[in-house]
């Protein structure tokens, strides 16, 4: 008996002490172990022992217990809670796709109310989704709704912030309780906290949020936009300060830090410690005091010399100098200089723990930024010095990319969140990341085209795939219809000699029917009519009969032979990114007039190709249709003039390359449009009762009174006019043209592939 009682006794202080040895720290969390209610658990950094951490931080430096700007996560949690009370929302739960079906994405802005306040940067967003594709003027068409109240500032302190936004919103018959709403915000909550009170409540509306907290953001519902200031550009906006695949030079400093340090309240713990990583050498990091009214009141024995060291050096000459840039949370998780960090090319070194990163869903931070930690910021110059050259020119890239295709203006902020929530609703058409990731971006790469990247004329190089091997030929045809013009006939014959023509397509643009079929000439490939609408852009629509990669855009005055058709196309091959063909034209920059100008005079530069003899990739015809809003197509069509000036500035915005030129035999006529085959006037001139957009400037005085002279006025406003809309001017000149290789060298001509060229 003595015995068992041993054993028992021994095993129950064995189990004591197995149990305070791996349980110990986890027992004393509870009240009943100590005898007192378990303290509050500290906000990061718990300063266990201060005497170690003298190096590190000053006593002053030190986050108290008990400061009401430090929230613990419960505390947020429940503060965010009280105000999104749908904190479950998901597509399927919140978001009515019903709506969507008959219109496909369409997407209405609230009207304006009278005397209602609304901020420059707001009106900017508003214009944004105004001008895109997807814009309705009929809520009974659209899938998404934008309020016109001005929701971006919620900081009851500012001056920009609107009262009653909940008593407004209930009285709006399309509110729904939110369903189907998009609510735009740059700033939430206000000293001391910053929480993310909104002050209404939200509902079931996805909430595109800057500085989103990873606590309170609805993954796969609300979407993390970017801080940016009330300058940044409605359109176009400034290029990143590294050109495309060029090499940086080595930079003066590896890791730089410009900024306000927050004495007190939330924010200031990391900026307070920016000092510590500070050598004067490589790595500069700044910081002043001179933040608020009452800065003098908090200031420390550091400022004095802070606020000194911060004068000496200059901002943009550090972003310029610097490989990594130090982006700190502010008082808020987000803040400016990460986009000013992006289009610098200097690597974004982000210290904002729990900061959902802008567009995380689809952008690969991974790529462009380095995510640190605000508890490791002592680690942080190790760290990116371990980076590898090659990586760091690979990040440095890939801001230039991200800042270009997603952040330099507010348009492609805008659209970029609306096609994130596009993708949402067909997944199986959706964008995968690998196209949000990589050149030219998620924007311009529709998925309604295709999802297969062999089918994109942007990726052949990248994964191994390569574009047909034959080409169909897209002939716009204007003829009377009792006849067809011996041009045309001739052309159909050249182009029908190629080894690569896979079809021929007519396009017929005249109101009269086409010529039976007896009166087309015989050709070995198939030959298709097609009866168009009588306008220029009809010329660029996707059609189903054009199913080969490449497209030779022909007008049917056009004069090419089978040689010259045969070398532009295998040109065309190694650049199925790009316009290649024969006729030229040329931008130019006029300082007097304060207006871009057009010549198609011979020069040593080009930037245009004519579309009457060009190679394109078919892709081109579906961005032209359909990512372009339909206004720029009625530009167009308007003119009667400028549709293949459009289809190059659309090339150019999305390559950021020229377009190529090879060889011919005869230069290019540019003809003025025929005038009176069709009933109702010009080929392209709108009906009786229908304007253009927007009237033309009037042709200079010497030149008025003639057609070729309006048709140069009128293509030269068009060029104006899409560089507005642009917000810059796409166009890329080039001083290259591309010959055979033996082309008029001194060798017989039974060695030449193309001798034909050479013909006079």
């Amino acid at each position: 008996m003595q015995t068992r009682k041993k054993y028992i006794f021994l095993t129950f202080l064995a189990s004591w002490l197995l149990l305070f040895l791996f349980g110990g720290d986890q027992l004393r969390r509870f009240s009943f172990f100590s005898g007192k209610k378990a303290e509050a658990r500290r906000n990061w950094p718990r300063w266990t022992d201060r005497s170690l951490l003298k190096s590190f931080a000053d006593a002053e430096e030190l986050p108290r217990d008990g400061d009401p700007s430090l929230l613990s996560p419960w505390e947020r949690r429940a503060a965010w809670l009280s105000v999104y009370k749908s904190s479950r929302c998901r597509m399927e739960t919140c978001f009515d796709f019903s709506r969507c079906e008959k219109h496909g994405f369409k997407v209405f802005t609230y009207p304006q109310e009278r005397g209602q306040p609304v901020s420059e940067t707001y009106s900017k967003i508003l214009s944004s989704i105004e001008r895109s594709r997807y814009h309705t003027a009929n809520p009974e068409e659209a899938c998404l709704f934008i309020l016109s109240i001005d929701t971006l500032d919620r900081d009851h302190l500012s001056g920009q912030y609107v009262q009653n936004v909940d008593e407004k919103i209930r009285s709006f018959p399309l509110w729904n309780g939110g369903r189907n709403h998009l609510i735009f915000n740059l700033y939430s909550g206000t000293w001391p906290d910053y929480a993310g009170d909104l002050g209404f409540d939200i509902g079931q509306a996805i909430l595109a949020k800057a500085s989103f907290d990873t606590e309170s953001f609805r993954p796969g519902f609300d979407i993390s936009i970017p801080l940016f200031s009330k300058d940044h550009p409605q359109r176009g906006g400034d290029r990143g300060w590294l050109y495309q695949d060029s090499v940086p030079p080595k930079k003066k400093y590896l890791l730089v830090f410009k900024g306000k340090r927050y004495l007190t309240g939330i924010g200031s713990g990391t900026r307070n410690a920016l000092h510590h990583i500070h050598n004067g050498k490589d790595i500069i990091s700044l910081t002043t005091c001179k933040h608020g009214k009452d800065w003098e009141k908090h200031k420390d024995t550091r400022c004095d010399k802070d606020n000194i060291d911060y004068e000496r050096f200059d901002y943009q000459e550090l972003l310029h100098n610097s490989t990594f840039c130090i982006v700190p949370r502010g008082r808020r998780l987000g803040s400016f200089r990460f986009l000013e960090a992006l289009q610098a090319a200097c690597i974004p070194v982000l210290l904002s723990d729990g900061w959902e990163l802008p567009f995380a869903e689809a952008i690969d931070w991974g790529k462009a930024a380095v995510v640190g930690s605000e508890r490791l910021l002592l680690q942080i110059p190790s760290a990116v010095r371990c980076i590898h050259p090659e990586r760091v020119l690979a990040f440095q890239q890939q801001t230039q990319f991200l800042w270009d295709a997603y952040f330099s203006s507010v348009d492609k902020i805008v659209h970029t969140t609306l096609e994130i929530i596009k993708d949402r609703l067909s997944p199986h058409r959706s964008r995968s990341r690998f196209l949000w990731n990589a050149l030219p971006g998620g924007l311009l790469v529709l998925p309604d085209f295709s999802t297969h990247l062999g089918d994109f004329p942007f990726y052949y190089l990248q994964h191994g795939y390569s574009p047909s091997k034959k080409f169909t030929a897209f002939i716009r045809a204007a003829s009377q219809a009792g006849s067809l013009s011996q041009p045309i006939l001739r052309l159909i014959q050249a182009v029908s000699g190629s080894q690569y023509c896979a079809q021929i397509v007519v396009l017929w643009s005249c109101e009269k029917p086409p010529p039976p079929s007896g009166k087309w000439p015989q050709t070995t490939v198939p030959l298709t009519i097609i009866q168009g609408r009588r306008q220029l852009s009809d010329r660029f629509f996707p059609f189903e009969a054009i199913q080969t990669d490449a497209v030779l855009s022909l007008d049917e005055d056009t004069s090419l032979s089978t040689s010259e058709v045969d070398f532009a196309f295998l040109v065309w091959r190694s650049f199925p990114e790009r316009i290649v063909g024969f006729p030229t034209q040329s931008h130019f920059w006029d300082p007097e007039q304060g207006r871009w100008g057009y010549t198609s005079r011979w020069t040593n530069e080009l930037s245009i190709v004519l579309t009457a003899a060009a190679f394109y990739h078919r892709y081109y015809h579906s961005l032209f249709t359909e990512y372009l809003p339909a206004r720029l197509r009625e530009l167009v069509d308007g003119l009667a003039a400028c549709e293949d000036i459009l289809m190059n500035v659309l090339v150019a915005a999305v390559t950021k390359l020229p377009p190529i030129k090879v060889t011919q035999r005869k230069q290019h006529k540019e003809l003025v449009a025929q005038q009176a085959d069709c009933r109702d006037g010009a080929v392209g001139t709108p009906p009786p009762g229908q304007r253009s957009p927007s009237a033309p400037h009037s042709a200079p005085a010497e030149a008025k009174g003639t057609a070729g002279s309006r048709r140069f006025s009128q293509r030269q406003d068009c060029l104006n006019q899409l560089a507005d809309w642009f917000g810059y001017m796409p166009l890329v000149s080039s001083q290259l043209r591309l010959d055979p290789v033996l082309f008029k060298d001194q060798v017989s001509v039974l060695r030449k592939k193309y001798p034909s060229l050479e013909k006079p």
